[in-house]
């Protein structure tokens, strides 16, 4: 296993990764650290069958999300992936889309032993993380630097494959695009985010405003974000 790839040729959606890597339909899914919900009406929507249990931290994206009303096969619930409120060997794939370096870090390792809990035989973890890379990361950086909770993130997965908690099936890097019409897009997007408490004083969010504007162009700004998917079997 490694934390980054020096050369990635692979940019796309990260639907394209797991709708390659996975099979579905038919399944209980379980994603911890739903956010908003947008993957999660994604795989709720493209395929047969589906039974998902959507869970996430942050009490107010959770409370919007329990305004959903069209997607009748999800369940939301507010919890931690160190406290899953399900039963032993009942979910036959579980998600996590950039959410494990959220965890804290003592108990990174206890959320991994819950996901292995409630795995059937066989069952898959995807785990997608952030490479400490590119463009954009160096924008974040100038006010959250992730670092630290990102090589955390990549130490405890390759920990519980080490101790053979779980195997790795494949460790898969690419870049998915983001885009954002202007600075004010990124801004809501990336710093005035309910789970984030980010002080920015004024020459700081200048600096940060200035380091984005040079990627503006005529339709926006654009990137290319670097991600290491790890999958793993029970």
């Amino acid at each position: 296993m490694k934390i980054a790839a020096e050369h990635v040729e692979v940019n796309c959606l990260e639907a394209d990764i797991y709708d390659r890597l996975l099979s579905l339909d038919s399944s209980h899914i379980l994603e911890l650290g739903c956010g908003s919900a947008d993957i999660t009406r994604n795989i709720a929507t493209s395929g047969i069958d589906r039974k998902i249990t959507a869970l996430e931290v942050d009490e107010i994206a959770h409370q919007k999300n329990l305004q959903i009303s069209d997607l009748p096969n999800v369940t939301f619930g507010l919890s931690g992936a160190q406290d899953i409120p399900l039963d032993d060997e009942s979910v036959d794939v579980v998600f996590m889309f950039k959410s494990l370096h959220h965890v804290p870090l003592d108990l990174m390792e206890v959320s991994m032993r819950e996901i292995n809990r409630v795995l059937k035989p066989g069952g898959l973890a995807y785990i997608s993380e952030p490479v400490f890379a590119g463009e954009f990361n160096e924008i974040l950086r100038l006010f959250h630097d992730e670092q630290v909770v990102r090589e955390a993130a990549f130490n405890t997965v390759k920990k519980v494959v080490d101790d053979g908690l779980f195997s790795l099936v494949d460790e898969v890097f690419f870049n998915t695009p983001l885009h954002y019409e202007n600075f004010v897009a990124f801004e809501n997007d990336s710093i005035k985010v309910s789970y984030g408490d980010y002080q920015l004083d004024a020459d700081l969010y200048n600096l940060v405003k200035q380091r984005f504007e040079q990627h503006m162009g005529d339709e926006g700004a654009h990137f290319l974000h670097p991600i290491r998917v790890d999958l793993l079997q029970k």
